[in-house]
């Protein structure tokens, strides 16, 4: 097919650097995948069994655009529970995902040529679905030696007359990182003073070990400028449900519902019942297996520091981001290597954006003793070379 067939806001998107590694792995035998960001729980019992019952009692219509009212009211519940943060039902659309939310986000108020500031390492997405807005990413880098916390100094240099919007994602995917409140009060600070809005991705928000999240909107007089961004997939292990949300003052949700309407109609019925279902009881399947990811990520930082690749202690998401470039390779290199020489499958950091450059995304959502294995295999690699 002619390449003058693609629209020109295809042109700079590049495939996702997740994707690559998973499928090239994909193809092989005995692998132990390190890279994608999946849990390898599956979706709790009553959880599945709330989705089934609503099909066996014939819920398979549409829903509001907007999404079930009793979804949305426990999840206004919830975050109040939580974060002490409050929305009511009118200011919660129920998205396919938090994918959904991000795009709406970006595509109801980024014009082309606006600029959105993104601390990077970040989500693969992000820079992707600015550069779809037709806006400008403006990449602000996060160093290991500030334990991949974003620092308010370099977010206050990025801003021009042309800034839009602050685009977050804390705990962070790729490096784990979480967001102190000193720091995100001081994010809030430069938003009000530069009238920004904030996108605030929170993912994975339950999924945090040794402390609490903050939730941005729930800062002094963020919730008016922020644009919350959650879903289902990470904390209750519903990511083939594909159900997320976002959050925010009526005048400002009217936007993204409006473009919703005409791109999805509504989110699954299925999977809104069953989200409703996991707000409502799944708090103690969340701490079980936010339990077991603790076990999991104390495991291969340790063992990632032992052989040698040194790693910051992540304190949210299940992904450790080790420093490979000691080892005399590019981060494409190691992981290129290592796939094929030891089939473990992890993901090179360059593919979060500056800042990941030199670093190894390695998901800790896989079970104990593959970890084990993986970390055996990594360590003979790292001693061939």
């Amino acid at each position: 097919m002619p390449e003058n067939y693609f629209a020109t806001r295809m042109e700079g998107l590049k495939p996702s650097a997740i994707r690559k590694f998973f499928d090239i792995a994909a193809t092989m035998q005995d692998v132990i995948s390190l890279g994608i960001g999946e849990p390898d729980f599956d979706t709790p019992a009553p959880i599945v069994q709330a989705g089934v019952q609503s099909l066996l009692a014939g819920q398979t219509h549409y829903t509001s655009n907007v999404g079930i009212l009793q979804l949305r009211q426990a999840l206004a519940a919830h975050l109040q529970r939580l974060y002490g943060v409050a929305y009511a039902a009118d200011e919660i659309v129920i998205t396919v995902g938090g994918s959904e939310a991000l795009y709406l986000a970006a595509t109801a108020f980024v014009n082309p040529g606006d600029e959105v500031i993104i601390p990077t390492p970040c989500f693969v997405s992000y820079q992707a679905q600015v550069h779809l807005a037709g806006g400008i990413p403006v990449e602000v880098a996060c160093k290991m030696e500030n334990n991949f916390e974003v620092d308010p100094r370099d977010v206050e240099a990025a801003i021009t007359p042309r800034t839009k919007a602050i685009l977050l994602g804390f705990p962070s995917n790729p490096t784990g990182a979480v967001a102190r409140r000193e720091t995100l009060m001081e994010i809030a600070r430069l938003a009000e003073q530069h009238d920004l809005l904030v996108f605030s991705d929170e993912i994975y928000d339950r999924l945090v070990y040794g402390g609490s999240h903050v939730c941005f909107p729930a800062l002094p007089n963020m919730a008016k400028r922020t644009i919350l961004l959650g879903g289902f997939s990470k904390d209750y292990a519903m990511t083939g449900w594909r159900i997320g949300y976002a959050a925010a003052p009526a005048e400002l949700l009217k936007g993204m519902l409006r473009i919703h309407q005409y791109t999805v109609m509504c989110a699954s019925t299925t999977a809104q019942v069953a989200a409703t279902e996991a707000l409502l009881h799944g708090d103690e399947h969340v701490r079980q297996m936010v339990a077991e990811y603790d076990r999991r990520r104390k495991l291969i930082v340790a063992g990632l520091n032992q052989i040698g690749l040194p790693t910051f202690e992540p304190r949210g998401a299940f992904y450790a981001f080790p420093k490979v470039s000691d080892t005399g390779l590019t981060d494409e290199e190691f992981a290129s290597r290592l796939l094929v020489e030891e089939k473990v499958a992890a993901i090179p950091g360059n593919g979060f954006g500056a800042g990941g450059e030199g670093h190894l995304r390695c998901s800790y959502a896989t079970a104990y003793e593959k970890i084990e294995e993986a970390l055996r295999r990594i360590e003979r690699f790292v001693n061939r070379l």
